[in-house]
């Protein structure tokens, strides 16, 4: 047993400092990089991206393809919750899709889709443009099913070109690039516990 406030540990006869602190960073994942620690087929990892002396892992994952919001932490606990499907946190994509969603698609995906694995809860649906060529919108959902905005847009006829998740709960993607990261802010951690609570709105 280690008492971190009177014991030194060291490792190769260098002194290594113990910390329980919790650690919270947001990634905006590009495409071609895998939500994994470490990928069989030698592909990039969202930890390839991070600073090489933290030890955080993803919250959930983003399929190969999809960009966007990714939250990276050593809070298990914080970790479980968000991704537990009793919690139902919000998760809103901006979605484009190739040919022209009508008014009966956005009905169905706004009513639930039934997909192999079971229906699917209510999706919002907020329409920001459409034509023949291809339709983009924000689709909110709240369950975390593998590939599921992709799958519920398949199931109308709307395949998926591109796909970006810009919030989590109440974590938003802001004005990070692909590829960039930062330190979530004090605020935004209470927020999210605010959120698990059911105090709060996301």
């Amino acid at each position: 047993q280690i008492d971190e406030a009177l014991d030194i540990v060291a490792v190769d006869g260098k002194p290594v400092k113990l910390s329980s602190e919790m650690i919270y960073y947001i990634l905006n994942k590009p495409q071609e990089v895998v939500t994994t620690c470490e990928d069989p087929q030698g592909r990039r990892t969202v930890l390839d991206l991070l600073p090489k002396d933290i030890r955080i892992y993803p919250v959930g994952r983003l399929d190969y393809m999809t960009e966007g919001l990714l939250l990276l932490t050593n809070d298990g606990d914080l970790a479980n919750q968000l991704t537990h499907p009793k919690y139902k946190i919000a998760k809103k994509y901006w979605v484009v899709v190739k040919g022209y969603i009508s008014d009966q698609m956005i009905l169905a995906l706004r009513k639930g889709i039934d997909l192999e694995d079971g229906p699917t809860m209510p999706a919002e649906i907020e329409l920001l443009k459409r034509d023949p060529v291809q339709s983009d919108f924000f689709m909110t959902i709240y369950e975390g099913r593998n590939r599921q905005v992709r799958r519920m847009c398949a199931a109308v006829s709307l395949p998926v070109t591109k796909l970006r998740r810009v919030q989590v709960g109440s974590l938003k993607i802001g004005n990070l690039q692909p590829g960039q990261y930062r330190q979530l802010r004090e605020e935004e951690v209470a927020a999210l516990r605010k959120l698990l609570k059911g105090e709060g709105a996301g």
